[in-house]
């Protein structure tokens, strides 16, 4: 849940999980016919903490699992 998260920390997730979409659409361009596994999730750090993500390919989707603010 992101309503305790500081506002800063949310826009620098939403800049860096924007980062993480784009380089996912390039990995997997067709995403929705995707046979392959699913990718192994991942850490991303920002400034002011860190993000657990997922993404899913035949979702066409990044998905934010957790988020810790430091």
């Amino acid at each position: 849940m992101t309503a305790d998260a500081p506002p800063v920390l949310i826009v620098q997730v939403e800049d860096k999980a924007a980062e993480l979409v784009r380089a996912a659409e390039a990995l997997y361009l067709r995403g929705e016919t995707y046979e392959g596994l699913s990718p192994q999730g991942g850490t991303a750090l920002v400034a002011n903490g860190m993000f657990v993500y997922q993404v899913v390919p035949r979702h066409e989707r990044v998905y934010i699992l957790q988020i810790t603010s430091w």
